[in-house]
This record gives C-alpha cells, sequence and structure tokens, in this order.
C-alpha cells in the first residue's frame, strides 16, 4: 500500500513510480515479468487521476498536436508490452541503466546542449513534428516494454529537442505516460497472468490512485525551479540505484 502511494506520487511530481513499485513486487514473490506488468497494471489509475488534476493545462508539444503524440504513445505501448510477452527481459534490462543516465544528464543539461547547438546551426533548436513523433514512438515502445522513468526520457526529449522547460512539459508528460500504460495494460490483462495473483496487485493500485492524485495537486502548486529539481534528483536517485541493481 504505501509503495503504491510513493509510486503513484513520484509519478504525479517527476516521474519513475516504477521504480518504487517494481521492487515491492518483486520482494513479495512475484516473478521479475510479472511484476513489471503488474507494476504497469497497477500505476494505471493513478496515472489517469493525474492525468485528470492536469487536464485543463493541457498544450501541444512544440508544433505537435497532442492528438498525434497520444497516438504514437498508444501505438509504441501497446508493441513495447508484446515485446515484453514475447521476448526475454535479460537484454534489455542491462540496457535500462544506460538509458536512465542517457536521459537524467539531457536533463540536467538539456537547455545548456540546446543553446549551444542554436549557436553552432545559427538558429534555434526546433525538432519537427515528424522527428517528436518518431522520438514519442521509440519511448512508447521503452514504456511499454518496461516503463521506468518513461516520462523522464519524455521530458528529456522534449527539452533537449524543443527548448520546452520540464515543469511546462509536465502535463503532456502525465498524458503521455498514461496513454502508454492504458495501452500496455490492456494487453497485459488479456495475455500475461498478472491476475493470477489480485492481493499485490489491488494494494499496489489503491495506493497508486491515492498517490497519484496528492501528487498531481502538489506539483501543481511547486515552483518552476523547485518541480525541475524534483525531477532531476528523482532521475539521479533512480538511474543510481538501477546500476547499483544491475
Amino acid at each position: 500500500m504505501f509503495a503504491g502511494l510513493a509510486a503513484g506520487a513520484l509519478n504525479a511530481i517527476g516521474g519513475g513510480g516504477t521504480f518504487v513499485a517494481l521492487p515491492a513486487m518483486v520482494a513479495v514473490g512475484v516473478p521479475p515479468v510479472t511484476a513489471n506488468a503488474s507494476t504497469t497494471v497497477a500505476l494505471v489509475p493513478g496515472a489517469v487521476v493525474s492525468a485528470w488534476v492536469y487536464r485543463k493545462e493541457l498544450a501541444p508539444v512544440g508544433k505537435t498536436s497532442l492528438a498525434a503524440l497520444t497516438s504514437a504513445s498508444v501505438l509504441g505501448g501497446g508493441l513495447g508490452a508484446g515485446l515484453l510477452l514475447a521476448l526475454p527481459a535479460a537484454t534489455f534490462d542491462a540496457a535500462v541503466p544506460w538509458l536512465l543516465a542517457f536521459g537524467t544528464l539531457v536533463l540536467a543539461l538539456g537547455r545548456r546542449l540546446a543553446r549551444a547547438l542554436s549557436t553552432a546551426l545559427g538558429r534555434p533548436l526546433d525538432l519537427g513534428a515528424r522527428a517528436v513523433l518518431l522520438g514519442q514512438f521509440l519511448l512508447a515502445i521503452y514504456g511499454g516494454y518496461f516503463g521506468g522513468a518513461v516520462g523522464i526520457l519524455m521530458l528529456a526529449l522534449w527539452g533537449i529537442g524543443l527548448g520546452l522547460d520540464a515543469a511546462t512539459s509536465n502535463p503532456a508528460r502525465i498524458t503521455q505516460v498514461t496513454a502508454v500504460y492504458l495501452t500496455a495494460t490492456a494487453l497485459f490483462l488479456v495475455a500475461s497472468d498478472v491476475l493470477n495473483d489480485p492481493l499485490p496487485l489491488a494494494t499496489m493500485l489503491a495506493g497508486a490512485v491515492a498517490g497519484g492524485f496528492v501528487g498531481a495537486h502538489v506539483a501543481r502548486r511547486l515552483p518552476a525551479r523547485l518541480l525541475r529539481g524534483i525531477i532531476l534528483a528523482s532521475a539521479g536517485t533512480m538511474t543510481t540505484l538501477y546500476f547499483l541493481r544491475g
């Protein structure tokens, strides 16, 4: 219950709830792949609640409409979930810490890097809609397969490619993570064994709903600089823990 509460709140504020929920599932005896799928399912309601809180603050991501971005998230999330069920996790799991480290560095240095690239190019860096959609699709595949810190990686993509601030992008992040999780959940409920042991799933789910609601309201009231600091601290901590875990 407490792990779900923390995971839901962390997802609403800065992302990375998977790194709380997944170890908790494994600790109570759920097999790793099933625990990964169960974590996604458990965090969906909290993500939906957070997205509802932010519904009036949504805006396009650069020149890309939310409808197009959500379509990429849905398609990628479904494909990633299918890969989780069809392929062994060992190879991809080995790459996860490096992906997280990349996302953390881009979040930390994204605005400086964007300014440096703009100076080198002689114009502001601004990815086109197709590039943003391709990046979103690839991140959604990752999100459907593993889920950990996919929202942080989205903020990193938008920060370096479009110069968007993490706080400004937070409503879109939550909405897109929700789209990825919803699609993956639909497949997991039909094709995996997440419902074979419903008690851990139900406990985690209840906590995540409460955490997502509270976390979203807290995040809306935080100053942009503080929210960015929390997101960076969350990203750095999760990356370090995952390297130690491996």
